[in-house]
């Protein structure tokens, strides 16, 4: 039999056992919530695809899938290689035969691409950046899955931090939201990994790499694109997040997987009850660190952390902070430091557009945007502060403007939260209306506009909001209302503003002006 059953039989929705595998995914039952589906037709997963680890309801899904496969293979393999750019000077260098479109520099260029790129390296010594993901020693077949999955050249972070990686590095690396730091963690898991298992063919399968990262929607995405890149290599996930079904997942584990991409509380969970092993962890990324430490999850990383044996370290965050540091240096102290542009600064792609608006005044002026043929530029995320706002807004916005419109948010469950994204993602809703559960490292890859309805808390997550706006350096516009109630943001606001080159209200300024002064003359006369 050429597909496995989840747990060695073939099982129908009363349990009984039936030893036929289902032929036509017609005679499939359509899958219940929590359970796995069908990558094809979405009815009950009820197999596992031997060769692609993907679930499948029948023989003839199964034989749809890899047919897929082979074409996408197909594909890659008669594109010809894109050749870099000889007439971009960040990226055309010369080796010393004089042969363009190399891709090593030589070491009297590395720090002349760094500055060009806005690169900066602190700590240890570390091999200069790439010019093309061929130039690293990966796999032939990650690179074949890197190209199949859109990748032409690495980015400026993905250029220094995935040759840093594959080194052995540990390294806290900080770029701007959209530029591709999922990528430069997961080729070098990809890698290691793969690697790992050609030499070592025997043996118990346990977890060599894992990924942390704050949200199951973020998860759920990282897992996502590791499959991607990992196809056809020997390269198995398991995404350990809650809101599923714990025995689905308990059952990934044994079966052997390379890759857990989680959420802490679950891992905690899991760790608790001794259901996995993670001796043989060679590779520990942490997502959006300074987030995770906001909501506080500094000691549930940190066991985790403990029950690794000394794994190699990769943090990832948009922003900086010293809780930051300090966790790095309570993971290692040998980290070398990888920035691209300046840190806890918007993407400069993103076109600032601050509005003064009244608190009572703010629902008018977004349905008018969103009735604006000329500032309605769909998909669009609208930000708020809370569940509650999330849910009354969208509504309002379906009702009064036409526009249809969802809400996303944590006390939504996992079911109702995959269904919106997808929704919102092939185009069926416009208009989305979240809280800060979209506002860190997910690829909106369609969204080109951004409304922050309501400020948030801190500046560095305003920071990541916009970041929404902009995926690998694409424009985008982030508008953003701003009252009487965000004076506490009002100096660092305005200072980001104006170092972006965006106008600023008149009653912005005034408001600063005198929110200073009036602190300025407490401390004198306090």
């Amino acid at each position: 039999m050429e597909i496995e059953d989840k747990g060695g039989q073939c099982r129908s929705s009363n349990d009984e056992v039936n030893d036929e595998v289902k032929e036509r995914s017609i005679d499939q039952r359509e899958a219940l919530p929590g359970e796995p589906k069908c990558v094809i037709c979405s009815r009950y997963g009820e197999y596992i695809c031997d060769q692609t680890d993907d679930d499948v309801c029948s023989l003839e899904c199964k034989q749809t899938l890899l047919g897929r496969v082979a074409n996408t293979q197909l594909a890659v393999s008669h594109c010809p290689p894109k050749r870099l750019p000889a007439n971009d000077e960040c990226f055309y260098v010369r080796d010393a035969g004089g042969k363009s479109g190399t891709s090593v520099i030589p070491d009297d260029q590395t720090e002349s691409l760094r500055t060009r790129l806005d690169i900066h390296v602190q700590g240890d010594i570390v091999p200069g950046p790439i010019l093309s993901f061929a130039s690293c020693n990966l796999p032939q077949k990650l690179v074949q899955n890197i190209e199949a999955a859109g990748y032409e050249m690495p980015t400026p972070v993905q250029m220094q931090a995935i040759p840093a990686a594959l080194d052995g590095k540990n390294l806290l690396v900080s770029a701007n939201t959209g530029s591709g730091k999922t990528a430069s963690f997961l080729v070098p898991i990809v890698s290691c990994c793969s690697h790992f298992r050609f030499e070592h063919l025997t043996g118990q399968k346990r977890p060599l790499a894992m990924v942390l990262t704050p949200t199951r929607e973020l998860c759920i995405q990282v897992e996502e694109q590791a499959k991607l890149l990992g196809k056809g290599l020997p390269f198995k996930t398991a995404l350990v997040v809650g809101g599923d079904a714990m025995p689905r997942q308990h059952f990934r584990l044994q079966q052997g997987v390379e890759l857990i991409v989680g959420t802490p509380g679950r891992l905690i969970d899991l760790l608790a009850s001794h259901d996995i092993e993670l001796e043989d962890v060679r590779i520990f990324v942490l997502d959006e660190v300074d987030c995770m430490l906001q909501r506080g999850f500094r000691d549930q990383v940190m066991q985790i952390f403990r029950a690794l044996s000394q794994p190699q370290v990769l943090l990832y965050s948009a922003t900086m902070s010293q809780d930051v540091e300090k966790m790095v240096n309570s993971m290692s102290k040998h980290v070398t430091i990888i920035s691209v542009g300046k840190p806890n600064r918007p993407n400069k792609a993103v076109k600032q557009v601050p509005i003064w608006v009244e608190t009572k005044q703010k629902k008018q002026k977004l349905f008018d945007i969103l009735m604006s043929k000329q500032h309605f530029n769909p998909p669009v995320v609208v930000y708020v502060a809370s569940r509650l706002g999330a849910d009354l807004l969208s509504n309002a916005i379906t009702v009064t403007t036409g526009v249809k419109a969802l809400s996303i948010h944590g006390e939504k469950s996992m079911k109702e939260r995959r269904d919106v994204m997808k929704s919102f993602l092939v185009g069926d809703v416009p208009v989305i209306v979240a809280t800060g559960v979209l506002g860190r490292g997910l690829d909106l890859l369609s969204v080109r506009q951004v409304i922050v309805f309501d400020m948030p808390n801190s500046i560095n997550e305003y920071v990541h909001q916009i970041g929404r706006a902009s995926r690998l350096g694409e424009e985008g516009t982030a508008i953003v209302f701003v009252c009487q109630e965000n004076k506490n943001l009002f100096s660092e606001l305005v200072e980001m503003l104006r170092s972006s080159g965006a106008a600023i209200p008149r009653e912005l300024v005034r408001s600063q002006s005198y929110t200073i002064n009036r602190g300025q003359k407490r401390r004198k006369h306090g």
